[in-house]
């Protein structure tokens, strides 16, 4: 017999004490390193969204001029028909140029195209969209807000200083003076930008919203849900309560679905373009595609 097996019970089970208490010591250890780790995964995530959320917050809002606006007949209407196509190509522009001119004066083409820069091509189209769903407006006169372009926009909210050398800022200095005229006179203010939740991509960055990109992915987790969620419950009732056990092909498909979550995302990626868009030839940058990659994951 060995020289363990002659030891003292008391001995053994003072052996097995020190163990578990080693054991318990480590997992206590474990404990406080896991928490440690996802308290600091945290802390960092909130300081990403804080970060985001105080640099990006100003895009909830717009800066917006006022004009005093005349909705001239004999530019939009000329033939007085109240033709939806007339309306939807009339110069909606001259609306606001007009009045923009006549307040500052400007003198030659340079110095209108500086003073008409000022503002978005967004405030044509709203006061295209505005004439078209209410063609009574013609001959009336009423005082807006329009859009200002993204370079006064971004003075107005801080981003540019004011005080840079006029050829360190995309905006002028004639353009500064006739800024600070409006600002004087109250009609410059910062509204909410609706149209950061209702129009989609776009040019000009005053304009663009984030519309598309919410609806894409909103399809994009409707398809996958659609796909995954029964295709998976399926699966997982058949593997446990159906098929039969010791097969090879059935422990074969085990192995790969566990191997699937160790699979780069990159790869499902060049997956769905070699098999969804070359093979099948299903359309680019449709939730379809996307919904169908994810659902392989």
């Amino acid at each position: 017999m060995t020289s363990r097996e002659h030891r003292h019970p008391l001995l053994q089970e003072e052996a097995v004490r020190a163990r578990l208490a080693t054991r318990y010591s480590r997992e206590r250890t474990f404990r406080v390193v896991c928490v440690t780790a996802v308290v600091t995964a945290v802390a960092f995530l909130a300081l990403l969204f804080f970060d985001i959320g105080r640099k990006g917050w100003t895009a909830f809002t717009q800066t917006h001029v006022q004009f005093e606006v005349y909705f001239d007949p004999a530019i939009l209407d000329p033939d007085g028909e109240r033709d939806p196509a007339i309306l939807q190509n009339a110069d909606y522009a001259s609306l606001w140029r007009g009045p923009l001119k006549e307040r500052f004066e400007v003198r030659g083409r340079s110095e209108r195209r500086e003073l008409y820069g000022m503002m978005s091509n967004g405030a044509s189209f709203r006061l295209q969209d505005l004439v078209v769903a209410n063609p009574w407006l013609l001959g009336e006169r009423r005082t807006l807000w329009l859009p200002a372009s993204d370079e006064v926009d971004m003075v107005v909210k801080g981003h540019i200083p004011r005080d840079l050398p006029e050829d360190a800022r995309p905006v002028s200095d004639k353009q500064l003076a006739w800024l600070a005229e409006l600002e004087a006179e109250g009609r410059v203010a910062r509204r909410a930008n609706i149209g950061f939740f209702t129009t989609g991509d776009s040019r000009e960055p005053e304009l663009a919203g984030i519309l598309a990109a919410l609806m894409g992915s909103a399809f994009t987790m409707l398809i996958t849900m659609l796909i995954s969620f029964p295709l998976g419950v399926a699966t997982a009732v058949y593997l446990e309560e159906f098929a039969p056990k010791g097969r090879w092909w059935i422990d074969l498909i085990e192995v790969n679905i566990n191997n699937l979550a160790a699979v780069p995302s990159i790869v499902f990626g060049l997956l769905g373009l070699a098999v969804f868009l070359n093979f099948f030839g299903l359309p680019r940058s449709a939730p379809l595609v996307g919904g169908l990659v994810l659902s392989l994951m």
